[in-house]
């Protein structure tokens, strides 16, 4: 039971690239809302006010104690409980419309995450990360091409914003990112940590 949920924008930059948008000189961040929180093998809700949702495979990761102000040589991974797959569902047409994401990104349902939560996988190593759409493999990236490395990005988001125990940190998307249509089944693996499933409908 996360109380915030704080996302990374633009963390590939093939990802930045395939949008129209430039690499960030800093680190871009957004909130989902808990009430987005969904679990796997959960069905997302394309909500009636959207024409274009699309799914964004993530690494995420759950913050294990109290963190504020992390410094260049604090001891970081002490402060992670553990990581796992999340699925930053994203109403396209609505980001671009409201000129701001708290609605697009927000809707019940549009942060899918699971299956495990799991300490025993090293990112600083590189993990491969593929999202699959009916069996079609749509992203594939590797940690190891994040713009921001997690370290900086814990620094960076402390340093405004104390991180409180069970709160997620999702990491940013690869590119292919792409639509969805209902009835669809969208996968998200991640070496070490299985596969997020979840399938989509229209409310």
């Amino acid at each position: 039971t996360p109380s915030k949920i704080v996302c990374v924008v633009r963390n590939y930059r093939d990802h930045a690239k395939e949008l129209g948008n430039e690499v960030p000189a800093e680190p871009l961040l957004f909130f989902k809302p808990p009430s987005s929180l969904l679990g796997h093998k959960g069905t997302v809700i394309m909500p009636p006010q959207s024409e274009r949702v699309d799914f964004e495979g993530e690494l995420a990761l759950v913050i294990g104690k109290r963190a504020t102000k992390l410094g260049a040589d604090t001891d970081w991974k002490s402060y992670v409980r553990g990581y796992t797959i999340a699925n930053d569902v994203t109403a396209r047409d609505l980001q671009k419309k409201d000129g701001q994401w708290t609605r697009a990104k927000g809707f019940d349902t549009f942060c899918a995450v699971g299956p495990v939560v799991s300490d025993e996988v090293d990112v600083q190593k590189g993990l491969t990360l593929e999202t699959r759409q009916n069996g079609e493999l749509k992203q594939q990236g590797s940690t190891l091409d994040f713009i921001f490395s997690i370290p900086a990005l814990l620094s960076y988001i402390t340093a405004a914003i104390t991180l409180e125990p069970g709160d997620l940190l999702l990491t940013g998307t690869p590119a292919g990112v792409g639509p969805v249509n209902a009835g669809d089944r969208v996968e998200v693996s991640i070496e070490g940590l299985g596969t997020l499933v979840n399938r989509f409908e229209r409310g």
